[in-house]
């Protein structure tokens, strides 16, 4: 038994290890000039950089609309949905970097664990917690924050193509201003669309890229306008003004909610982080009789119904203050 985990942390090791290889073999498959270029016009044109091979057949611009969606909801892996996630938050870093953090932040966990003499089951739990979780938990918070920021300058922006239109300034050419004066995220978006437009990308398919990366309501809301005005013609400049007061509105109620339920959001968070926080000073106090949740059977019993119920307790309290716009 005193082996044991000697031969979890090589097995963490190796997996390890393995991850690692995997990214060093990923990261050798995109370098070269060749790729560079594919995903710089990618980047900017908001497709795929597989797309951009000519010798994967005919490229999404020339797909009808129907066959787009088949191929990309086929083609949704995880390395897609990844990289999806990372454009939304703002990170240019490529996929191996992303994996090469995920091995690093493992491997840590794991000797942390073991320097810490954990139970042999808490050296592989630590390891995915900090090696995947963690990450991905920065991740989300990182997209959630960008998507914020965006929405909240997305009004703005409204009224400079309003003023644009009506000082008689093409469309495009308001979508080129706003990418050059406004700050990131939102300028950052328009101008990756007039750029993608200066490559060849109608109206149409550099805003449903756009939307891509940056899925947000008013953004949908914008995109729709636009297309519907493309088919059916009308005063663009007083749609766009009608849909940025909505968009003020609708951002004074988000407000509103937020204030009303700060409160709750804090409670939540205070009742969600005891549990730990006490657990966290009783093993600095009386290491020995917090160690017996970890080795008896009893304790680790008791430590499943534990994090089951608090599982349950953060999920009801989550739905109790999240408020869908």
């Amino acid at each position: 038994m005193s082996d044991l985990p000697v031969l979890i942390f090589a097995v963490v090791l190796t997996l390890l290890s393995a991850l690692g290889l995997f990214a060093w073999w990923l990261a050798d498959a995109v370098k070269g000039p060749r790729a560079t270029l594919r995903r710089r016009i990618a980047r900017i044109g908001g497709v795929r950089p597989e797309a951009l091979d000519p010798s994967r057949g005919p490229s999404v611009k020339r797909r009808t609309l129907q066959a787009r969606i088949d191929a990309e909801g086929k083609g949704a892996t995880w390395a897609f949905r990844l990289r999806e996630q990372m454009m939304q938050a703002g990170i240019r870093a490529g996929l191996w970097h992303y994996l090469a953090v995920n091995a690093a932040l493992a491997a840590l966990g794991a000797l942390f664990a073991w320097a810490g003499h954990l139970p042999p089951l808490a050296i592989p739990l630590a390891a995915l917690i900090v090696g995947l979780g963690l990450p991905k938990f920065a991740l989300s918070v990182l997209a959630a924050r960008r998507i914020g920021r965006f929405t909240g300058q997305f009004a703005e922006a409204l009224d400079v193509i309003v003023r644009g239109l009506r000082s008689g300034l093409p469309l495009g050419e308001c979508i080129a201003i706003i990418g050059r004066d406004m700050p990131a995220p939102l300028g950052t978006e328009f101008r990756l669309m007039a750029e993608g437009q200066k490559l060849g990308l109608s109206l149409q398919e550099a805003l449903e890229r756009a939307v891509e990366r940056t899925p947000t309501a008013d953004f949908k809301y914008f995109a729709i306008v636009l297309a519907i005005q493309q088919q059916t013609g009308g005063n663009l400049a007083e749609t766009l003004a009608k849909l940025a007061e909505v968009l003020r509105a609708r951002k004074r109620m988000r407000d509103k909610i937020k204030a009303y339920s700060s409160e709750a959001t804090a409670s939540a968070a205070i009742i969600g982080s005891l549990p730990l926080v006490v657990a966290g000073m009783l093993f600095l106090v009386g290491r020995d009789y917090v160690m017996l949740l970890f080795t008896t059977d009893t304790g680790q019993f008791l430590v499943a119904i534990g994090v089951v119920l608090m599982l349950a307790g953060a999920l009801v309290m989550r739905r109790m203050i999240n408020f869908d716009m």
